[in-house]
């Protein structure tokens, strides 16, 4: 395949268990044997005995620095100087723009323009030249690969080299020496190059074992194409990571041959598992992170009991989102509520509701009257309070005391 263009009708040559283990030695001590390591308190809640491998704790806090150093080590060095341009919604970007860093390589990276801002701060503070184009990653692409022709650059693809999926199978390698009672991996799916390096490796070494993927809701190219279904993906999606329009032909063929399936989760899914990472694992998860134990939750009794290696792809996440994420769970679990007290708008209601509330043992958080935008009674208000709480049964205890105080109240439940 010409390296210096974005795509093109060549075959991409298959990867064997050899091509995995030869970058395991060249990428080995440039990248971190990440630790994978047994959660009980998620195996308690799932029903499988759940090993969670630890990818964002790479330098970069991505999986993608492995395939991305595997490339750029086989470059000749004509290829080098010429310099190398990527097309990324972060990861890879960062890990071609740290490795090309590290060795000296000219590097561009091309981005869509939703990017999150801290992925587009770390390849910058990694030297790469950083091109913001287009709202999707095919749109990016086609930029990158304009950029590579017109400059004569080698074109380093997220997923669909050879190289690039041998590298990122170099995970399996460690996944199975660490944890080799092992019998499935859950895989996150964007372009497939992950899956497919990781399937290639673990099903040579333990043929029984099971892969599967898991893909957000909104981009289901290789579920579609294995269940032989058109492909309709598209949609603002928490996972960007994952958030690929096509998979990759050579990453879809081995998807084809060793995959057992490819699992869906809802974004409601991922945002609950970026949430139990937090708060059980005390560890930080970007959508795409998520997105194996996502599906595991969703789906539990079809690994109960069953030692299930999940990847945690990457750690890349805007802080605010990871704020919105948090504060978003704690309404699902009900701990965190809007309550509306209806009463009529006369002094001492809002210290008697106030009251009620302090004596159910539950926090008022923010308080607020509604006297103008109601149907209510001009004789009377509505009372907003924001609470926190133990759990819902916590809350409907709270609307009984606040019912019996003669205050009636209901609960503004999220969509």
């Amino acid at each position: 395949m010409n390296s210096n263009v974005a795509a093109g009708p060549a075959l991409i040559p298959a990867i064997n268990l050899d091509d995995v283990r030869a970058a395991a030695e060249r990428i080995r001590g440039a990248v971190a044997v990440t630790p994978c390591l047994q959660s009980w308190t998620l195996s308690k809640l799932t029903g499988a005995k759940v090993w969670l491998k630890f990818e964002n704790h790479q330098f970069t806090a991505s999986f993608k620095e492995r395939g991305a150093l595997n490339k750029l080590l086989q470059l000749s060095d004509d290829e080098r100087r010429r310099g190398v341009i990527a097309m990324s919604a972060g990861n890879h970007a960062q890990g071609v723009a740290y490795h090309a860093g590290r060795l000296g390589i000219p590097a561009t990276i091309v981005m869509p323009k939703t990017t999150p801002f801290v992925k587009v701060r770390h390849v910058k503070a990694f030297g790469a030249r950083v091109v913001q184009e287009g709202e999707t990653l095919a749109e990016a692409a086609a930029k990158a690969g304009q950029l590579a022709r017109d400059e004569n650059l080698v074109f380093v693809h997220p997923y669909d080299d050879p190289a690039i999926m041998a590298g990122q199978g170099t995970m399996a390698l460690e996944m199975l020496e660490q944890a080799p009672q092992l019998q499935d991996l859950i895989v996150p799916v964007g372009g497939g190059g992950l899956i497919a390096g990781m399937a290639t490796a673990a099903k040579a070494l333990k043929p029984e074992m099971r892969i599967f993927g898991v893909e957000s809701e909104l981009y289901t190219a290789m579920h579609q194409q294995m269940h032989g279904q058109p492909v309709s993906v598209g949609g603002i999606s928490i996972a960007e990571g994952i958030s690929v329009r096509d998979v990759g032909r050579a990453p879809m063929e081995v998807a084809r041959r060793l995959v057992e399936d490819v699992l869906i989760v809802r974004e409601a899914d991922i945002e609950r598992a970026i949430v139990a990472l937090v708060e059980i694992e005390k560890t930080v998860t970007e959508g795409a992170g998520a997105a194996g134990l996502a599906a595991l939750m969703a789906n539990p009794e079809r690994f109960r009991d069953r030692h299930v290696g999940i990847v945690i792809s990457g750690g890349n996440v805007d802080t605010r989102l990871l704020a919105s994420v948090l504060m978003r769970g704690l309404v699902r679990d009900g701990r965190l509520a809007r309550i509306i007290v209806m009463t009529d708008d006369a002094p001492g209601r809002l210290a008697k509701a106030s009251g009620v509330i302090g004596q159910a043992g539950v926090n008022i958080v923010e308080v607020a009257h509604q006297r103008l935008f109601t149907l209510a009674s001009a004789k009377s208000t509505e009372i907003e309070f924001v609470v926190e709480a133990r759990d819902r049964a916590h809350l409907d205890e709270l609307l009984k005391a606040l019912v019996d105080a003669g205050l009636p109240a209901k609960l503004e439940e999220p969509d």
